[in-house]
Formats: structure tokens, sequence, C-alpha cells
């Protein structure tokens, strides 16, 4: 692709760059990169990709901008409150550089598109923010050939690397073959993240994205960078490809994506209510009983209306409060750990507890009420 005298203009500083130049500026206008997330890390990656000049740029998500996300998902704001991320992520893009075409796919990524999305871009940036996104981000790309540009982050702590078989690299499974066990690492939903650290992590993944496109420099590629934020101490771990990978090893056993909810514990369960069923029975002027067990900080932003709020980690002690015969529907953010409340509630003989799938995020999806919680 050839440069325009605008692009002569505001690539400027790198076209004095030999690393960069005139060709590698073409290089970047050419690329195309998918990003999964448009909230923490998606932010400063995408923002700092557009502003390079990467020609083309898909976002997944399917989420709405909450209140509770602009703290650190500096791609929108306070206007932008209940509006589709993927809308307010284009416009900032298109603020930061008109010259860039954004890609929107307002889905959840999943194993039955998952291949199709990606097939038509270069790299993809992992900026999800649960377990079963990122193995399926990982093993989608490991089937074509795509480097997985990873990041994550979580209270003052983050990490980033470059996970590329095709390229002679491990494996995001050579490092963790298998999920952890449901509800063993909190969310950043229920630990928190420091605002600043998906900008310094999310910057890293534009930084390797970048350099994978120019062909310049060492890549993460084998390494693990991990950071703590409270002691700002670097660390950089070598990671081997490992030959018994169940997705890139010599025998792999994972050749084709499977259902990652089920494998990394998140709701499944058969009698799980989704959110447009509760929606029509209220609708219809039932009320059965709704259960938050997100954190107080969480519900301060946004709630389901008409709701009662017991926090998970205060729910065996307070379980009493509640009704033993009662239907109860319990939600948190995305059912991960409204799933282990249900088993809770189950274990203490409550005769019907379901959990709402999805979550709150997917009531919000759906253009449900919500009302500021307390």
């Amino acid at each position: 692709m050839d440069l325009t005298s605008a692009d002569r203009q505001r690539y400027a500083r790198h076209l004095l760059l030999p690393e960069v130049g005139e060709a590698g500026q073409r290089k970047l206008k050419a690329a195309r990169v998918l990003c999964v997330g448009a909230g923490g890390l998606g932010s400063p990656a995408t923002m700092y990709l557009a502003a390079a000049g990467v020609g083309t740029i898909g976002l997944v998500d399917f989420d709405a901008v909450d209140l509770s996300n602009l703290q650190r998902q500096l791609l929108h704001g306070t206007p932008d409150v209940g509006r589709p991320k993927l809308a307010s992520a284009a416009e900032t893009l298109e603020r930061l550089n008109p010259e860039v075409e954004v890609i929107p796919f307002e889905t959840r990524l999943t194993s039955a598109n998952a291949l199709e999305i990606m097939e038509y871009f270069d790299i993809v940036v992992d900026g999800a923010d649960n377990f079963a996104t990122r193995y399926l981000v990982n093993d989608a790309c490991v089937l074509c050939a795509k480097p997985n540009v990873h990041g994550s982050v979580l209270r003052f702590a983050g990490q980033a690397a470059v996970f590329w078989p095709a390229g002679g690299g491990p494996c995001y499974r050579c490092l963790f073959p298998q999920p952890p066990p449901a509800g063993s690492i909190p969310s950043c939903a229920e630990a928190g993240v420091l605002g600043v650290l998906p900008g310094l992590i999310g910057t890293l993944q534009a930084t390797e994205t970048l350099k994978l496109i120019l062909g310049v420099g060492r890549p993460l590629v084998g390494r693990l960078l991990t950071l703590d934020a409270l002691a700002m101490r670097w660390r950089e771990i070598k990671i081997a490809r490992d030959p018994r990978c169940p997705v890139c090893g010599q025998e792999p056993s994972i050749t084709r994506l499977m259902d990652y909810d089920l494998a990394c514990g998140l709701p499944a369960e058969a009698d799980a209510i989704e959110p447009a069923e509760l929606l029509a029975r209220r609708q219809a002027g039932q009320r059965p009983l709704v259960l938050d067990v997100r954190e107080p900080g969480e519900r301060a932003a946004t709630a389901i209306p008409e709701t009662i709020h017991i926090p998970l980690g205060e729910l065996a002690r307070r379980a009493g409060e509640l009704d033993l015969a009662a239907e109860i529907i319990v939600h948190c953010r995305s059912g991960a750990r409204s799933a282990k409340a249900v088993e809770l509630l189950r274990g203490l003989g409550f005769a019907r507890p379901r959990n709402l799938r999805g979550g709150i995020v997917a009531w919000q999806a759906l253009g449900a009420p919500t009302v500021p919680g307390g």
C-alpha cells in the first residue's frame, strides 16, 4: 500500500526510524489485527495500534459500557455508559485515526465463530477477562496458525507474552495445560485491579504486535514477562514448547474447538435460566426471588431491579435470610460466581436455586432494565 502525503506527515516519527521507514509503514497500513475484548487491555492496545497506522482493526465484544469500566477502559467515556462498547470504541479509534478501518463483531467469541472471525486477520490480541475465552483464543490461534499476543491483569500484577507455535514458540497451554478449577482464581470484578495496570500491559501487547508486523526486534515468543506493580519489578520467565501439549504438541488431543464454558467450569447447567425467560416472567407479573452475589462496589454501579444482595463471600453465613423452599435465581456479573453460589445453596438444602446464565452482562445485552444499586 502506498503512503499518502498525509500519511507521511502523520507517521513522520516512524519514518525516521530505520527499522520502520516507508516500507515498514506500508506493512502497518496493510496489516489486519483482531482484538478480543474492548475493555481494559483492548483499550490501550487498539488505541496505540490505530495511532501507529495499523490499517484494519477488528474488535470482538458484546458488552455494554458500565460506570465501573471507566477507571481503566479508556476507549469509553462517561457519556458512553449504557452504550455498546463497540460503538464507543469505534468512535474513539476513528477520532484517533480516521484512516483506520474498524471492523466490529458484536458477539461473544465462541467455538462456533472463532475460526471464521480470525480467518481474515494476521494477528490476534487477547484482551479477554475470563479463562474460557483465553483458552478459546489460544486453541483457535494454534489451529489457524496465528500469533496470539497475550495479556492479563489482576490487582497489581500483570503479564504478557506472544504464543505462536507456527513461529517456533509455545502456546498458552504449554504453560497452563488446563484451566484452573472454577472459582479458584478471582476475576478483576471480584479482586479488583489498579486502573493504570491494563494500560501498562495493553501497551506491551501493542508493542509486540507492531514488532510482529514489522518483523523487527525480538518478540516475546517463548518468554513470559510479568509485572509486580507494587514493587515495580519486571521478571522474564522462559517458556519451552511442550511436546505433550494437548493442542500444539506432537500428538495433540485437541484438534477442534470445544465447549469452553464447560471446560472452564462456567455456568452451563441444565436448569440455568436465560435472561430472556426471567424478563418475560417479570413482565407477566411474576416475581421470583433474585439474588445478587456481586461485591458492593459492582452493585453500586448498576443492578437488576428488585433483587436481594448478599455477596458470595457472605452467603454461607447469611443463607438463613433466604427461604429454603423458594425458587432463587442467582446472578453475578457473568455467571461464574453465581454458579458457585448455586452449588453452595444446594449443599445447604435449598430446593430450587438457579443460575442466571450470563449474569448482569447478558441481562444488559438484552436491553432489560437496570437501576443504580445500593
